[in-house]
């Protein structure tokens, strides 16, 4: 790691990247962003952003089911009720008795109030808040590997499904007829959300990590001519708000998540206005 920490500073030869927490930070950037890029882009094409906002919010139950349990590991606790919430839903969800939209929010509600309930019994809530908003400063370099693992993991994911999942949100019963399994194929990218949002909830927080996976892909949109520009400008996106706002963050002394969200946001709203001239 410290290697790398070297090569920073003479990539880098700015005040903000003397700071151990900062290289750890931009490290961590570097790994994330990209990720939601490329992740976002599919969550946007099957109108799948009310679904990532759930997982998220289902954070707090899963930490409180393992504070009930006496799991020391919250992290644990969360990842498997994430995969556990996120297949359920995803199964009732293809039943199509209601409204997706409606089956999300209920969920979403419901395990907000849970998790809400227990980990403010006794006014213990106060020491879960950072969750809210995230802290990548305090992102360790263990942590980093953890990510970078998991990174790794997305895009051999990516390389194998992305036609199978590209050809179920195009038309799923022509999908069927390729030979597509795409209850197993959807049940696998919604645990990858799962595995992803969760992993990434302490240093981006509950609040605004389904901002950082939506807002680069729907700018992407905006602007982009064929899938590989769909996804290369989201990629692109994603890593240009993260390393904007981290440093900026730095400057003004303001959260990380926010800021980085804040950035994706205007860069939104200017694809928006272009998109009209790049048709």
């Amino acid at each position: 790691m410290e290697n790398i920490y070297n090569i920073l500073e003479l990539l880098l030869p700015f005040s903000w990247i003397t700071y151990d927490f900062m290289k750890n930070a931009f490290l961590a950037i570097l790994i994330i962003t990209p990720l939601f890029g490329i992740l976002g882009t599919m969550i946007v094409n099957n109108q799948m952003a009310f679904f990532s906002d759930a997982l998220g919010h289902s954070a707090l139950t899963g930490m409180a089911i393992g504070i009930i349990f006496g799991i020391q590991d919250t992290n644990l606790s969360m990842v498997l009720f994430a995969v556990i919430f996120a297949l359920l839903l995803n199964k009732i969800k293809r039943r199509k008795t209601v409204s997706t939209d409606t089956v999300i929010s209920v969920f979403a509600s419901l395990s907000t109030a849970i998790g809400l309930v227990i980990l403010s019994k006794g006014g213990n809530f106060a020491k879960y808040s950072s969750l809210l908003v995230g802290d990548i400063l305090s992102i360790t370099p263990k942590e980093i590997m953890l990510l970078l693992f998991i990174f790794i993991v997305t895009l051999v994911f990516w390389y194998g499904a992305f036609n199978k999942l590209h050809a179920i949100s195009v038309n799923e019963t022509l999908a069927r007829s390729k030979h597509i399994n795409s209850s197993f194929i959807d049940n696998l990218f919604v645990v990858i959300i799962a595995l992803i949002v969760m992993l990434s909830i302490k240093w981006v927080g509950i609040l605004i990590i389904n901002a950082l996976l939506i807002l680069p892909s729907a700018a992407s949109r905006n602007i982009s001519s064929n899938m590989r520009e769909y996804h290369l400008f989201s990629v692109l996106i994603s890593v240009f708000s993260g390393i904007l706002g981290l440093i900026l963050s730095y400057y003004n002394n303001t959260a990380t998540g926010p800021t980085i969200v804040i950035i994706a946001s205007v860069i939104f709203f200017l694809t928006l206005l272009c998109k009209p001239y790049l048709k």
